[in-house]
């Protein structure tokens, strides 16, 4: 299968974007609160990674070929494994408390599953 054979939805009106969306905006306020001397380091790492998995979505879902779209979610779900770890870093050096780790810790376990749930949709052609 080369080219799309089956109806994709616009990226905005898939769950796992808007809550990939949603767990990237919590994170962008969340870090505000981090060090200033983190400016260009774990904040912006942790942003980046965070923005890469709603971008990610939104990038295959406007590929041509579907091998490209779900190539494009497993990016995003790397993404996701690197956020998981910033998220577990910044909560041993004191930045985030465990309660609000554990929230976004369960919101990107949440996006994951999600995100595997669609891959495998997609390799199965029932989107």
């Amino acid at each position: 299968m080369t080219e799309y054979d089956i109806t994709i939805r616009d990226y905005r009106d898939l769950d796992v974007w808007k809550r990939s969306h949603e767990l990237t905006v919590e994170i962008y306020l969340v870090t505000k609160e981090f060090s200033k001397e983190e400016a260009y380091g774990l904040t912006s790492q942790i942003r980046r990674a965070a923005y890469s998995i709603p971008a990610n979505i939104a990038e295959g879902n406007g590929r041509h070929h579907l091998k490209e779209y779900i190539q494009a979610l497993y990016i995003s779900r790397s993404s996701l494994h690197e956020v998981k770890y910033f998220l577990l870093l910044s909560k041993d050096i004191g930045y985030l408390d465990e309660k609000k780790y554990i929230e976004l810790i369960n919101k990107s376990e949440r996006v994951g599953m999600m995100l595997m749930g669609l891959i495998r949709a997609l390799k199965k052609g029932k989107t």
